[in-house]
C-alpha cells in the first residue's frame, strides 16, 4: 500500500522520534510513504486566531500537493495536522462556494477521492492487525501501559470519523496485539494543555498532572501517545510537575510507533529513545529490551 505522507512541522523538529519510528515501522510492514512535495505548515491552532480562511487554505494546499502526486490516500501522524486536514476537507465538502474560493486560492481543482488517515486507523484495521501481531509476537508482554489519545484525534466525530469519540480503542488493540497489558482508565481523551505550553504553563502543568496521576493510579508503567504536543507536555514537563505537586511519577511517554518498533525489532537509532526526558530503559527492561 502506498500513502502520501504529511509529516508536518512537529515531526521534522520536536517530534522527530515519531517521524523516524513511524517510517521505520512502515518499512518493516511494507507500507510505502511518499512525502508530500513542497508541503507547508497546516496552521495548527495559530492560523485560526489570524484568519479562518488562512486556517483552511494552509491544509488545503497540502491536499492539493498530495493530489498532484496521483495518490488518493494521505496519512498524517500528528494529531493537529490530522485534525486541520480533516476540518478543511469537511468545510469545503459542505459548501460549494467555499470550495471554489479555496480552489482559486491554492490554484488547484480538488478531486473527491482523497481520504485523510491517521496511522492508528490504518494499523489497527483488520487488514493489518493480524499481520502486525504475527510479526511482533508477544514482544511487549509484561509492559503495563495506558493509551492516551488526546483531545483532537476523535473530535468532533462528524469531522474526524475516527474511532469512538469518548472511548477510542484503536491504540489499545494495536499494542494489545503485540502483547502489552493495556490498562483501562478514564483520561484517554482529556486535554494535556496543548499549545498553552508556550503561554500558560500553569494550565499545562495542572492538566498534565491530572493525566499522569490517573495513569499512575491505573497501575501504568508507561504512557503511549499519538500526538507530538501530548508527548512533549507529559514527558518534558514531568519533572516540573513532580516538583510542583510534591510527587514522583517517572513514567516514560512513548509514541505508539516506538513501542511497535520495539516489538518489530526496529534498530534503536531509528526509535530515538535517547531523546526522551524520562528515561524509558526501566520500562523496556520488563520486556527484555536493554
Amino acid at each position: 500500500m502506498k500513502y502520501a505522507y504529511f509529516p508536518g512541522c512537529s515531526l521534522h523538529s520536536t517530534g522527530r522520534e515519531y517521524d523516524s519510528s513511524f517510517r521505520a515501522v512502515c518499512r518493516g510492514l511494507g507500507i510505502e510513504l511518499a512525502e508530500v512535495k513542497d508541503w507547508v505548515c497546516c496552521g495548527s491552532t495559530s492560523a485560526r486566531a489570524i484568519s479562518w480562511r488562512l486556517a483552511l487554505a494552509l491544509p488545503l494546499k497540502n491536499v492539493a500537493e498530495a493530489e498532484k502526486q496521483g495518490l488518493n490516500q494521505l496519512i498524517a501522524p500528528c494529531a493537529a495536522c490530522f485534525s486541520r486536514l480533516k476540518f478543511a476537507l469537511h468545510e469545503i465538502g459542505k459548501n460549494p462556494r467555499l470550495r471554489e474560493e479555496m480552489e482559486n486560492v491554492v490554484e488547484h481543482r480538488f478531486g473527491d477521492g482523497l481520504h485523510v488517515n491517521h496511522p492508528l486507523a490504518v494499523l489497527s484495521s483488520q487488514d493489518w492487525l493480524g499481520h502486525i501481531a504475527s510479526m511482533g509476537g508477544e514482544k511487549l508482554h509484561g509492559l503495563k501501559v495506558v493509551c492516551y489519545y488526546g483531545c483532537l484525534l476523535t473530535r468532533p466525530p462528524q469531522v474526524t470519523g475516527f474511532d469512538d469519540c469518548e472511548k477510542p480503542r484503536s491504540m489499545d488493540r494495536l499494542l494489545g496485539a503485540l502483547g502489552a497489558s493495556v490498562l483501562d482508565w478514564g483520561h484517554r481523551t482529556d486535554c494535556c494543555g496543548a499549545s498553552f505550553a508556550l503561554t500558560r504553563t500553569d494550565i499545562v502543568r495542572k492538566l498534565s498532572h491530572d493525566i499522569l496521576e490517573r495513569a499512575r493510579e491505573a497501575g501504568a508503567e508507561a504512557i503511549a501517545v499519538a500526538c507530538p504536543r501530548c508527548q512533549l507536555n507529559l514527558d518534558s514537563r514531568q519533572k516540573e510537575i513532580e516538583k510542583e505537586y510534591g510527587t514522583g511519577y517517572n513514567l516514560p511517554v512513548f509514541y505508539f510507533t516506538q513501542l511497535m518498533g520495539v516489538a518489530l525489532r526496529v534498530p534503536a537509532r531509528e526509535l530515538m529513545l535517547d531523546r526522551h526526558f524520562v528515561d524509558p530503559r526501566r520500562a523496556l527492561e520488563k520486556v527484555g529490551v536493554k
